[in-house]
């Protein structure tokens, strides 16, 4: 197993030697992070190195086309041999692409794309590939991944769903199979025995969400984080079996990463206990009851960023209704905290946006991906609060067990790489915090997307009219659309009016992800409307039928600009794939949140410029700029909080550990 250790040959890791093999955490101080993201933006890529490559690769091929199949698998494994010693260098991985490429044209019937080479490569040089949607991720990762798995290294392939887990773990078997690789696949509500095995697969394909968890069981299992290293020395002195679900966090081949290291990484994953609450269930009936009699601006104010306080006016309501409650009203502390919370719930989380109500349970919705987080909570008695808002059965309070943040868990990887179509403006912030540089990849064929001039509304109801009867017009061309949704409750509005004028459409929210991915893989059948909320279905390819690719392919309509341009760039790039046809445009409202938390000013002064047609779409795109800038900005600083925060409790957690000594 040690050996594995040589393929991240010429970078300074240190290895734990806990409760199994990962990379030991080491304390960076923020300086050398930040001046890892002012280096991220010095690094140019050599195209006459990448050229080498690919021409290094061909230069192999004929010599194992001519191998038989027994051969052909028998020749990967004297490929990487050398790499046990020598690490993943381009001398040592062009013949063992070379003999995977063959491969997956027999086994899959697909041969990868020179740009896809060079996607595995960065992967195996511990890097994210930029590729462009459609251009192959799911083929191109499983030169990184047969590579690697053959060293002996354990691979987890994170995903960031199971449906995805389980599609790409079954479109790549029998390239896995050929080369005499085990396959495990991670699935939720999977018992811990059936979870052990699959993890000790030479290849696991698991979500993200799934992964870390059981990072975490792994370190209640075994004793805590402090504690973990010394009994696990004492199991091995009694040559008894660890309890560890993994194996070791050897190699992590990330699909999408920027939704998994960046969009999801702004709070930690928890592993928690229910308690019996201390407060009676009335006390959250009673604030929510409280909170709906104070006037807005008079009693209470929200800010820019999402926050909200009582004023000194608010206050006082407070208090002299607090005198006639008894209990734990009667404390001021109290009636700041449960009013607080109250507020909370009612003004800044909507339902349908920030959850929905499933089976009468709150059940928190993603943002970034429009997927419901069924084992999720909000902290310190919000959940409840919002609970007792929509009438749901108020649950007990959470106590943490054990915690970690995505940027601590995918650090301690010994070799940590990723693919997605969206990294490149997020590069600086991966190579602070987890020392990822970027790789652009270019196009196998040159894009035909068109970019359409962006339709600014100022009223909402107007903003939706447009995007239906734009939708009608150009699916009536014998193509089809794509509507891009930000919340459940957008997307329920557009498919009611589609519904209204008797339009044949599907629907794709929170409430019917089971099914999203199918239904995305169809949206590009003639006259298909599709309505899906932003991330519905990423990582599914839409296949054009052949008259709408000749009737100008897929359009696709995004109705609200997103905190982050990144989420716009993919669902834009769900149209001409692969050198496809296809238009894209956005309908938007000065009303969205985008423009009214981070650019007030700006978007009145362009609302005043609308009413007297002054519409200039330069100007426009300015505005949008400067809005995600300012909001991707203000949630880069929140995960850089987070990071912090986990430092102090680590601290805190270690200080407690040397007086239990």
């Amino acid at each position: 197993m040690s050996d594995i250790r040589a393929l991240i040959v010429g970078k300074n890791i240190k290895v734990s030697d806990g409760v199994y093999l990962e990379r030991a955490e080491v304390e960076t101080s923020e300086w050398e992070e930040r001046l890892r993201s002012g280096l991220a933006r010095l690094i140019i890529p050599s195209k006459r190195k990448t050229a080498q490559f690919i021409q290094l690769v061909a230069s192999h091929e004929s010599r194992f086309q001519a191998l038989n199949d027994p051969e052909l698998k028998q020749a990967l494994y004297q490929q990487v041999w050398p790499m046990l010693k020598r690490g993943f260098t381009d001398q040592l991985l062009a013949p063992a692409f070379a003999v995977i490429r063959e491969a997956s044209r027999r086994c899959l019937g697909m041969r990868h794309h020179d740009v896809q080479l060079l996607a595995g490569r960065a992967l195996l040089g511990g890097k994210i590939a930029e590729m462009a949607t459609g251009e192959g991720k799911t083929l191109a990762g499983t030169l990184a991944i047969c590579t690697a798995a053959a060293t002996g290294a354990g691979v987890h392939v994170v995903t960031v769903n199971d449906y995805l887990a389980i599609r790409d773990a079954e479109q790549n078997k029998p390239l896995f199979d050929f080369f005499g690789l085990t396959l495990g696949i991670i699935k939720q509500d999977m018992q811990p025995a059936d979870r052990r095995q699959q993890y000790a697969c030479h290849i696991t394909y698991v979500s993200n969400k799934e992964l870390t968890f059981d990072y975490l069981k792994d370190r209640i299992a075994i004793g805590g984080i402090i504690e973990a290293q010394d009994k696990l020395n004492r199991l091995k002195n009694h040559h008894a079996t660890s309890p560890a679900i993994l194996r070791g966090l050897h190699v992590a081949i990330i699909d999408e990463a920027d939704s998994v290291l960046i969009d999801e990484a702004r709070t930690p994953l928890i592993i928690s206990e229910t308690l019996p609450d201390d407060l009676d269930t009335e006390v959250y009936h009673q604030a929510i009851a409280m909170v709906n009699t104070l006037i807005a601006e008079k009693d209470y104010q929200i800010g820019k960023k999402r926050d909200i306080w009582l004023t000194p006016a608010g206050q006082a309501q407070v208090a002299k209704v607090a005198q006639t409650l008894g209990g734990i009203w009667k404390m001021a502390l109290w009636q700041k905290e449960l009013s607080q919370k109250a507020l909370s719930a009612i003004h800044l989380f909507k339902c349908n946006q920030h959850y929905i109500i499933a089976e009468n349970k709150v059940q928190i919705v993603d943002e970034s991906t429009g997927r419901v987080m069924p084992d999720r909570t909000w902290e310190r008695g919000l959940h409840q609060m919002i609970e007792a808002k929509e009438n749901c059965e108020i649950t007990g309070q959470r106590k943490t067990l054990s915690q970690i943040t995505y940027q601590r868990f995918f650090g301690r990887y010994l070799l940590l790489g990723g693919m997605t179509g969206t990294a490149k403006e997020i590069e600086p912030e991966l190579k602070r915090v987890y020392d990822l540089s970027v790789v652009k990849i270019p196009t196998h064929k040159p894009s035909q997307r068109s970019r359409l001039i962006d339709h600014v509304f100022t009223q909402n109801e107007a903003r939706w009219q447009g995007v239906v009867e734009r939708a009608i017009a150009i699916a009536g061309q014998g193509r089809s659309v794509l509507i891009g949704s930000r919340s459940v409750e957008a997307s329920e509005i557009l498919g009611e009016l589609l519904k209204q004028k008797g339009i044949n459409h599907t629907v794709l929210n929170a409430r019917n992800d089971a099914a999203e991915a199918d239904a995305v893989a169809q949206a590009g059948q003639v006259g298909q409307i599709t309505v899906a909320t932003n991330m519905a279905g990423r990582g599914t390819d839409i296949k054009l039928h052949k008259t709408v690719a000749t009737n100008g392919g897929l359009h696709v309509i995004l109705t609200e600009f997103h905190e982050s341009a990144r989420v716009d760039r993919q669902l834009f790039g769900r149209s001409a794939r692969q050198g496809d046809p296809g238009t894209v445009e956005a309908f938007v409202c000065l009303q969205d949140e985008l423009f009214c938390s981070y650019a007030p000013l700006l978007s009145k002064i362009y609302r005043q410029m609308l009413h007297k047609n002054m519409h200039q779409a330069k100007l426009f795109r300015l505005l949008v700029k400067h809005a995600q800038s300012s909001s991707e900005k203000y949630q880069r600083n929140i995960r850089l909080n987070t990071i912090r925060q986990d430092r102090k409790w680590l601290k805190a957690l270690g200080f407690v550990a040397k007086d239990k000594k």
